[in-house]
């Protein structure tokens, strides 16, 4: 996927989950961040960020939080965008062969999965989760609790139990990344749906992405470590 009018800018401060404000080109101005999570660990005064210009003149905020620099990584913040790269990545026959349908939001049970797959006879419920909390490589999902993640999860255990394919998606919202492991000490309840799911034939996946200031695309698996 690819952004359009991309500007560097200076992170100063986030008053609140949907706005921060930035300095750009030597002026201070608010933008809406693309991420209502907590993000402590990558917007820190100071940070180079970068943001896409709407072409909507009658928004408030003219830009979008979109990327940050974290050290030697750049780190993809924008939350709509793991659904998207992944759907490229299903539609491109990477994900599983002979895809012939791909459906998003689709209802099953009280929940609705990101994506519905029909490949090899079978039918595919797919959840994506994008990933942005790192630490020396390692990766961990969630960076807060998630109840919604683990009802998901839930519904991905009793799908494939009727007989589904079930899949749990972490897109990893940048690269050089060494595993991915659920976040026990933010969220043990969620680390334990996981593994309770996987033992139960849900697939847990987890992708790193290349990441540029305005393109992000699925690069390669990562270990998962449960």
């Amino acid at each position: 996927m690819r952004y359009p009018n991309i500007h560097r800018a200076v992170f100063l401060q986030r008053p609140n989950r949907f706005v921060a404000h930035c300095e750009l080109e030597g002026e201070p101005i608010t933008v809406h961040v693309k991420n209502t999570g907590r993000c402590r660990e990558l917007l820190v005064p100071g940070a180079e960020v970068w943001l896409t210009k709407s072409e909507n003149p009658a928004r408030k905020t003219a830009f979008d939080l979109i990327a940050v620099q974290k050290g030697p990584r750049l780190v993809n913040m924008d939350a709509q965008a793991p659904n998207a790269v992944f759907g490229e990545y299903v539609r491109a026959g990477r994900f599983l062969p002979h895809v012939r349908h791909v459906r998003a939001e689709v209802r099953y049970g009280d929940s609705r999965f990101d994506f519905c797959l029909e490949a090899g006879g079978k039918t595919h419920f797919v959840e994506v989760k994008g990933v942005t909390l790192e630490e020396n490589g390692a990766v961990r999902f969630p960076d807060a609790p998630t109840e919604r993640g683990v009802k998901h999860l839930k519904e991905l255990q009793k799908a494939a139990a009727e007989g589904y394919g079930a899949h749990a998606v972490f897109v990893i919202q940048m690269a050089d990344v060494s595993t991915f492991s659920p976040n026990d000490d933010t969220h043990p309840a969620f680390g334990a749906a996981l593994r309770e799911a996987a033992a139960s034939g849900v697939e847990v996946h987890a992708f790193r992405c290349r990441v540029t200031p305005d393109t992000l695309e699925i690069a390669g698996d990562v270990p998962v470590v449960l």
